[in-house]
């Protein structure tokens, strides 16, 4: 089947008890046994008809073998990990997601794993930061928030040649826009909150392998560990992935539009979005992406403050996570960034300046018309504030 039919007909798309086209919510934590050992379903946290459902159609999407579902996206990333032991070594991207940074930070660490943070675009680094005690190279493209773009069939190749596993969070373009597997990778992980939800209702993580002996690794972490997502939440997620592709093609026209904005807004001194010509990874982003994505961030210009923009704009909702109907925005440094160190922060780009802009749905006009309004606002204030400072100093 092609892509969009998957999303309706792909994994497990009815009951096959009745024939329903929208698999139940099984709100069961067991299940009757007629003789030991031979049920399907035992007990909810090691297989719940519900999950198993959405677990399949995330397999059938990304072209894998064995897809799991979690109760958030950091638990997700929590349990591969704990494929892992103390003493294992991993290269990662040194632009994550912030609750990634923490999580290896201050738990990882603790358990005596120990991590090499390198850009994942320059392939040389990443050979060189691979030692004996290597076991993974972790990374996500485009990254959050700068939306870095990294040649994953190229670095897949590297973690092969060196025998070691390739992880990808694939939250920021969904198995819409790539297919990480497809190009050699081994695990693809997902904040299913996102994209895959798509309506702001659900917190969930995904896990998906290629591979069928390390499917059930992970497989019996996820049992073992039990960060396993409720039925309720499968269901809505099932619902939301379904809608995917319609959804995915109004964020993807909306986020060009607004780029095309930005780039001749004069408040603005830099955007990243890898749809842009003039960005140096457009080339592996054509390659490997289909679009572009509707993730786009940029930076003010310098003495402007990005709170007084993003606090009054109107159709724009401020708040954390991306991926839904509604267009988000937010500032990585006191936002989603905030538990990353100011140095580390502006060492790997992220400036105070900078914000982050998840593209919804919304009509056109509409959005541009918010944005150049918030745009106007910024400068008086900017204005009314330069004007105090003469006349105080005068």
């Amino acid at each position: 089947m092609e892509f969009d039919t998957k999303l309706i007909h792909g994994g497990i798309s009815e009951d096959k008890y009745t024939g329903a086209t929208s698999v139940p919510i099984y709100m069961a934590s067991t299940f009757h046994q007629q003789k030991i050992g031979e049920n399907k379903y035992e007990y909810s946290r090691s297989g719940n008809p519900t999950r198993e459902a959405v677990e399949k159609l995330i397999a059938d999407l990304e072209d894998g073998t064995a897809g799991f579902a979690f109760a958030s996206g950091s638990a997700a990333i929590n349990t591969v990990f704990s494929l892992f032991s103390a003493g294992d070594h991993f290269v990662i991207g040194n632009d994550v997601y912030g609750g990634t940074f923490r999580l290896i930070d201050a738990v990882l660490k603790r358990f005596g794993m120990t991590f090499t943070v390198v850009d994942t675009r320059d392939l040389q680094a990443v050979k060189a930061a691979i030692t004996p005690a290597t076991k993974a190279i972790y990374l996500e493209t485009p990254t959050n928030p700068l939306l870095r773009v990294t040649d994953i069939a190229a670095v897949a190749k590297i973690a092969k040649d060196h025998g070691i596993l390739s992880i990808i969070d694939n939250t920021f373009s969904s198995p819409y826009i790539q297919r990480p597997l497809d190009l050699g990778v081994d695990i693809v992980l997902h904040s299913a909150s996102k994209y895959l939800g798509g309506h702001s209702d659900l917190v969930a993580g995904l896990v998906v392998t290629k591979d069928q002996a390390l499917g059930e690794k992970i497989g019996y972490l996820q049992n073992a560990i039990g960060g396993i997502l409720a039925p309720q939440e499968s269901w809505l997620l099932q619902r939301g992935m379904k809608t995917l592709s319609l959804r995915m093609r109004a964020h993807l026209a909306n986020a060009e539009a607004i780029f095309n904005y930005l780039k001749n807004q004069p408040l603005v001194s830099k955007i990243y979005y890898p749809g842009d010509p003039n960005n140096p990874d457009y080339e592996v982003a054509q390659k490997q992406m289909h679009g572009f994505g509707a993730m786009i961030s940029f930076e003010l210009q310098a003495g402007l403050d990005p709170k007084q923009f993003v606090e009054q704009l109107q159709v724009i909702t401020l708040a954390e996570s991306l991926g839904a109907l509604e267009s988000l925005i937010e500032i990585p440094a006191l936002m989603t960034h905030g538990s990353i160190p100011h140095d580390i922060r502006l060492k790997n780009g992220i400036k105070d300046e900078l914000i982050r802009l998840s593209v919804g749905v919304e009509d056109q006009k509409d959005l541009l018309a918010d944005l150049e309004r918030g745009f106007e606002q910024l400068k008086e204030s900017h204005q009314d504030v330069s004007n105090s400072k003469v006349h105080s100093q005068a």
